[in-house]
């Protein structure tokens, strides 16, 4: 048994937290850790998961889609085990599973498909450009994410919860690497909730129970993108919401969708 090497920094950056040791074939450590009262953030783990299976697949195969489940509380004072299963590598595309281990437990897992970049047809059904400057909007928040910036835009439903559409960026220079970029927009994809919209002062939406991502064209992340969460529905303890991730121009880089719980709240 050996040591685990721990990164313990000042002021940690979501490239610190991208950068996964590698501990034998298709086993990773996440080994930035830092005290944070609350569970571990799910964007992290998720994208932290997506940057493990990447590397075990050919660079020119790209996440097209991923989809995770949140099993159990992570604690971000102690580093993440990823182990990664190569289900398929086929002629264009490469599917892999990983499982995210603390403690050892499993606190989440993922399946996460790759393609081989191909031209063909690009069109969208309802184009729509965002509006707004994000460089004239009130500054927004990015609780718990690193290197990150934000900016509100009017809310479609103002008494929620929390913002339900918002401008971000990375503040850092990120590589031209498209696998970095679809972490970065991972790692963005669990912030807020669309089911915020549902809460009021008798039930308030919670932890993310499953989530998934379906990347439709590259783009940077080191660049304004706008998220938009829309609410759908809320039944038996649970909300669900989808939402959509553009550039400046209005071009729809990913689409996503998550549950989560929506519960009453406690006395």
């Amino acid at each position: 048994m050996h040591a685990v090497s721990e990164k313990a920094v000042d002021e940690p950056t979501l490239a610190d937290l991208l950068d996964l040791e590698e501990i034998d074939r298709d086993l990773y450590r996440a080994t930035l850790v830092f005290d944070d009262p609350l569970p571990l953030y799910g964007g992290q783990v998720a994208a932290q998961a997506l940057a493990a299976a990447g590397r075990t697949v050919d660079a020119d195969r790209l996440p097209h889609s991923l989809h995770g489940y949140f099993l159990r509380p992570g604690d971000a004072t102690r580093p993440t085990i990823f182990h990664v299963d190569r289900d398929r590598d086929g002629g264009s595309y490469s599917a892999r599973r990983v499982v995210a281990v603390q403690n050892g437990e499993v606190i989440f897992n993922m399946s996460a498909s790759f393609h081989r970049r191909e031209e063909g047809v690009d069109r969208e059904a309802h184009p729509e450009r965002p509006e707004g400057d994000p460089e004239q909007l009130p500054s927004g928040g990015m609780p718990r994410l690193f290197s990150m910036q934000g900016a509100l835009p009017p809310q479609p439903y103002p008494d929620g919860q929390w913002p339900t559409r918002f401008w971000a960026r990375c503040k850092l220079d990120l590589p031209d690497d498209p696998l970095m970029h679809a972490c970065v927009l991972t790692y963005l994809s669990d912030i807020s909730s669309g089911v915020a919209a549902f809460g009021d002062e008798k039930a308030s939406a919670s932890s993310s129970l499953d989530h998934a991502v379906w990347f439709h064209r590259p783009g940077r992340l080191d660049d304004w993108v706008h998220m938009d969460l829309v609410p759908q529905s809320v039944a038996g303890g649970r909300g669900w919401y989808t939402g959509t991730v553009r550039t400046r121009d209005g071009v729809l880089l990913a689409s996503l969708a998550q549950e989560c719980l929506f519960r009453n709240r406690r006395r």
